[in-house]
């Protein structure tokens, strides 16, 4: 299974800032082959091992602690601050949440396929006034999407192994 880098999707909650000058976005997709349901996914998404290292350093120097309890609140509904993440839109199988700064967005969502189930991943870099934040270093670009590609995947493997059991 491969992690394709795809056009935002136009119907998307981060499609409105792919459409705003001097943003930087992404979007990365995935594919399951069973039916994973949109809370199963992010919660699969903040407790793997990958992104629970990222939940410890922020933790660490920058105060903002996490659990996976909450992890799982934000993928129900019953939470809408996570981490360094506030819900800025939520939808049926979506949700764009804002980091403290406001500078940047993370998106999940999900669709169902003829052969199970889409994973989308997806950010976007606000500039500062002024600002073109599509002029991102090639290095910084390049670290961001390779991490982006391993959070996905490492998101992918924890749902198949929940559909599995």
């Amino acid at each position: 299974m491969t992690i394709a880098s795809v056009p935002v999707p136009k119907d998307s909650l981060l499609a409105a800032y792919d459409r705003q000058p001097g943003c930087y976005t992404d979007a990365f997709v995935t594919e399951v082959a069973a039916t994973a349901d949109f809370a199963c996914y992010v919660a699969a998404f903040y407790t793997t091992p990958l992104f629970r290292l990222e939940r410890l350093i922020l933790r660490w120097f920058a105060s903002l602690p996490s659990t996976d309890d909450e992890a799982q609140a934000l993928a129900s509904g019953d939470r809408d601050r996570f981490a360094a993440w506030d819900v800025e839109a939520r939808g049926e199988a979506e949700l764009l949440l804002a980091d403290v700064s406001g500078r940047t967005r993370s998106w999940l969502m999900v669709r169902r396929t003829d052969r199970g189930t889409a994973l989308w991943f997806g950010s976007a870099v606000v500039p500062k006034v002024g600002g073109d934040a599509t002029a991102m270093s090639g290095l910084v670009t390049r670290l961001h999407r390779g991490y982006s590609r391993a959070l996905l995947a490492s998101a992918r493997a924890r749902v198949r192994d929940r559909a599995k059991g």
